[in-house]
């Protein structure tokens, strides 16, 4: 199967109950044999900086959501920063965990454009 998926990641560690399960759909569909993309943007650019994820958890006592992208990368997810989020947080790059591609929102667009489903957390 060759569709593609794009997941559009808005929630951040301001929002824990929203953190894990974007990742865990990604990693589902990426099993099923989907190209599956998250676009991290507005405060889900967060969750690619270093180590912050491993700090937020969606339930007391669970995995942490640095636990489910790490999940999530395993099974082959892409993950793509929001060059414009970067700059809304004061984030580098070289904050981003190493996995991270950068795009724009017009890359964002065509991503949307070329994907079968599209989902927004």
């Amino acid at each position: 199967m060759d569709d593609k998926v794009l997941i559009v990641m808005t929630s951040g560690p301001d929002t824990p109950r929203r953190c894990a399960t974007p990742f865990f759909f990604a990693q589902l569909a990426a099993v099923m044999e989907y190209d599956v993309t998250m676009f991290f943007t507005i405060d889900g650019v967060l969750l690619l900086k270093k180590g912050l994820a491993d700090d937020v958890y969606p339930k007391a006592g669970g995995k942490s959501a640095g636990e489910f992208l790490r999940d999530a990368l395993d099974a082959g997810v892409k993950f793509v920063a929001c060059s414009a989020a970067t700059e809304l947080h004061d984030l580098q790059v070289s904050d981003l965990i190493d996995e991270v591609e950068m795009a724009g929102g017009a890359a964002m667009w065509e991503m949307a454009e070329e994907s079968k489903t599209v989902l927004t957390f």
